[in-house]
């Protein structure tokens, strides 16, 4: 009997607050209901919107260490497509919000931007009319380096690189003629490398992009001062190109893992190196 009696006197108190919320609107005239019903969607709004601002007040990296030239056409672009910016503690990075760091960059590089330091063709664009010969193979020499420089960047193990090129001048007074050379400075990301066939494909990417150039006469560097260069295979220097040496160097790793399956079971793991 006591617990019945509980029972029936703790619902009516559970359900009085909904009881009271149900008189409130039946006293209510259309017009207020209208009213109430705007300001719960006003209400609603306004936390959107909130939860979207605090979410665009995160800003995260949209680009870190470029150089003072690509810094400035960077910040000028994002001005002009009114996305808000600014600077880490050290003023190594830029950053923007972070709901719109892919979009900004898919924009910028539709620009060309970064270029990465380097001055490409867009150098000769900006000539001045009775330029004199020599001024013009300067800049022609200048822009060559600077889209060499930008291919040789997007290799993924490198971080920037500088193509410097050295292009004799002909003359007929000279018996032997002298041959161009070149020399490329990289700078790796941290923990990566590049292997022969890397070094050997850049070698010839820049040779093919100025005449009469030998790959042999390519010298690379790393920003420890390590000469790549030296670094060839013997089956580089046979002739192979670097196709053929990857497949051969498959083939060889093929043959090692199954020497080492049939010797593992016999003499145990780590007992046999082939």
């Amino acid at each position: 009997m006591a617990a019945a009696g509980t029972e029936t006197t703790e619902t009516p108190l559970a359900s009085a607050p909904l009881e009271r919320v149900r008189a409130a609107l039946a006293r209510l005239n259309n017009r207020q209901k209208v009213v109430l019903m705007v300001a719960i969607a006003a209400l609603v709004a306004l936390l959107v919107a909130a939860a979207t601002l605090l979410r665009q007040s995160e800003f995260r990296i949209l680009f870190s260490n470029v150089g003072e030239r690509d810094g400035g056409a960077i910040i000028a672009a994002l001005e002009q497509m009114n996305v808000p910016f600014r600077f880490n503690d050290s003023g190594s990075a830029i950053l923007v919000p972070a709901a719109r760091v892919h979009d900004v960059r898919l924009r910028l590089a539709s620009q060309g931007l970064p270029r990465g330091g380097a001055v490409g063709f867009e150098l000769m664009e900006s000539q001045k009319f009775g330029i004199s010969q020599f001024a013009e193979q300067l800049n022609y020499q200048r822009g060559l380096e600077g889209e060499l420089s930008r291919t040789v960047q997007s290799i993924a193990a490198v971080e920037a690189a500088r193509v410097h090129l050295a292009i004799p001048k002909p003359s007929v007074f000279m018996r032997e003629e002298l041959k161009p050379s070149a020399s490329v400075m990289l700078r790796l990301y941290s923990g990566r490398s590049l292997d022969a066939a890397q070094i050997a494909g850049i070698q010839n990417l820049v040779a093919a992009s100025v005449p009469q150039l030998s790959p042999a006469s390519v010298t690379l560097l790393d920003q420890s001062g390590t000469l790549l260069s030296q670094m060839k295979s013997k089956l580089l220097e046979a002739g192979l190109d670097p196709t053929q040496v990857k497949y051969v160097n498959e083939i060889e790793a093929s043959i090692i893992k199954r020497i080492e399956d049939i010797l593992t079971p016999i003499v145990g793991a780590g007992n046999a190196r082939v």
